[in-house]
């Protein structure tokens, strides 16, 4: 894992910010509301860290509903009212489905609703009526690599880094790809790298990759993990043509979306042809974990149940690491919408 937590640093961060808050969350009301939305956020992520999962779920959910409050009251390009939040935006069904394929749909671009509100103001997409997997967005998540919900191919998270990026101007960005699945390096077919690729939209505008054998069908050279998975070197065109090191990591930028201080490639939301930003991505699976226990009950204790459901660790794990990074997540959000 290329990430790192640091909750506590996060949270410090923020309460220092609510004497001087960013942005327009300067005074008035959006000020008031962006202190007392922070100060419920972290008491609803201390309060998750003391209980189990059984009700986890539901405090890191409206813990991070009013950080999204807090981050929407920062915000300068909600103008007016617009900063002001009316409902969670998203709904889940389907809890009769097998785990993996409970449905997610999200209110109308038209909504003033949080996911929605956010997910505009952070270039992140809405899908409305079309449903979404959770396993779709629960493989966006970093964290999640290791623990798949299903045994079909997946198209998680995959890693990347600007340590590469240095020398005179080229007109090639090239950087590696980290995380590829096995089922993607065991064929090795071309076809199935540029189809695997088609799916992210950073990296269905790339240029070439590494071959095996320097020609134009020769096939990809990845690298394996011994852990599993392994990663392909992979160059874009820069639009400028001959670009100094700093135009080509910001080129990387956006095509990525951060998590921390790590870049990442994502898939695109399936009917939309978008890749989420990180926070909506969280957003989507917590709030679908917090439905889920609080309207199941029963369902949720089953799922959660380490004796009998395969599950269990996977969501376990994924809860905790929810208390551990989205805090720093939410720092970094307040900073993106506030600048």
């Amino acid at each position: 894992m290329y990430m790192k937590a640091d909750p506590d640093e996060a949270w410090e961060k923020l309460r220092a910010s609510r004497a001087n808050p960013p942005g327009k969350a300067g005074g008035g009301a959006r000020r008031k509301t962006y202190a007392a939305a922070l100060e419920q956020a972290e008491q609803m992520f201390r309060a998750a860290t003391v209980v189990g999962p059984a009700t986890r779920p539901l405090q890191v959910f409206y813990g991070l509903s009013q950080a999204g409050r807090a981050i929407a009251a920062a915000a300068v390009d909600l103008k007016g009212e617009d900063w002001r939040l009316d409902g969670h935006g998203i709904k889940a069904s389907g809890f009769d489905k097998p785990f993996a394929d409970i449905e997610i749909r999200t209110d109308p671009a038209t909504s003033r609703a949080s996911f929605v509100r956010l997910s505009q103001l952070l270039d992140s997409p809405v899908w409305g009526k079309d449903p979404v997997r959770l396993e779709d967005v629960w493989d966006m998540l970093p964290v999640n690599l290791d623990y798949p919900l299903t045994d079909r191919n997946r198209h998680p998270a995959l890693y990347t880094n600007d340590v590469s990026i240095h020398g005179d101007p080229h007109p090639l960005l090239h950087v590696p790809v980290c995380d590829i699945p096995d089922w993607v390096i065991d064929n090795g077919s071309r076809e199935t790298v540029n189809a695997f690729f088609a799916k992210y939209p950073g990296l269905a505008q790339h240029h070439e990759y590494v071959r095996r054998i320097p020609r134009p069908d020769g096939p990809p050279d990845f690298t394996r993990y011994d852990h599993g998975g392994g990663e392909l070197r992979v160059s874009w065109l820069m639009p400028q043509g001959h670009a100094l090191v700093e135009e080509r990591r910001e080129h990387l930028y956006s095509l990525t979306r951060s998590h921390g201080r790590s870049r990442w490639f994502l898939p695109a939301i399936p009917p939309t042809g978008r890749e989420p930003h990180l926070l909506m991505a969280w957003w989507s699976v917590v709030y679908t974990l917090s439905m889920l226990a609080r309207y199941e009950p029963a369902g949720w204790a089953g799922l959660i149940s380490v004796d009998s459901n395969h599950h269990a660790v996977p969501v376990e794990r994924l809860l905790k690491r929810a208390i551990d990074f989205l805090p720093g997540l939410i720092v970094a959000t307040v900073e993106e919408v506030s600048g």
